[in-house]
């Protein structure tokens, strides 16, 4: 019998813990492994018996610099109290490396978790390519009106950078419930 995967996470907390580094949508080690209900350094430890399924467009090594530029923007914690300072910099998964971690990590869970995370990545390509598409219609009406309507155009351009906002504050909730150990 599957799991059901929606229980399991919640797609907005996966399109939350999604950063773009060197221009590649990715997800942390310590977010997938925390997904997962394994241990970073077992995750971690699969990748590099299996080092051959990811390669640099994968999956890549942050650099101290970046990690630093994270810690800063308080993406990862340098707390030891929320996993401890860590001898290397983290990995990084690109969308095709997570999909790559299904084969890898073949546990129910993980299958169900990788069906979320596939589906998140999905939706954000699809909210970013309307987006685009929105704000280049209303570039164009605005270019065929005279300035009469450029309060109206600057309302919508506000809504929509409304919504945008209370997505990503969305996406940054902790779901509600009670946490389990996966040791």
């Amino acid at each position: 019998m599957p799991l059901p995967a929606r229980s399991l996470i919640r797609s907005r907390a996966i399109a939350g813990a999604i950063l773009l580094i060197r221009g590649h949508k990715i997800l942390l080690d310590r977010d997938l492994a925390l997904l997962y209900g394994v241990e970073v350094r077992a995750l971690n430890q699969a990748v590099k018996r299996n080092r051959g399924r990811f390669p640099a467009d994968f999956a890549f090594r942050l650099t101290r610099r970046e990690t630093a530029d994270l810690k800063s923007q308080s993406v990862i914690s340098s707390s030891a109290r929320h996993g401890g300072s860590r001898r290397s910099p983290p990995m990084a998964f690109t969308e095709q490396g997570v999909a790559m971690l299904s084969g890898v990590l073949n546990s129910r869970r993980a299958i169900a978790v990788n069906v979320e995370i596939m589906r998140a990545f999905v939706r954000l390509r699809r909210i970013l390519t309307e987006h685009a598409e929105l704000a280049r219609r209303l570039d164009e009406l605005e270019s065929k009106y005279d300035a009469n309507f450029s309060a109206v155009f600057d309302a919508i351009r506000q809504l929509i950078a409304a919504q945008d906002a209370e997505t990503d504050a969305e996406a940054r909730r902790e779901p509600i419930g009670f946490k389990t150990s996966s040791k």
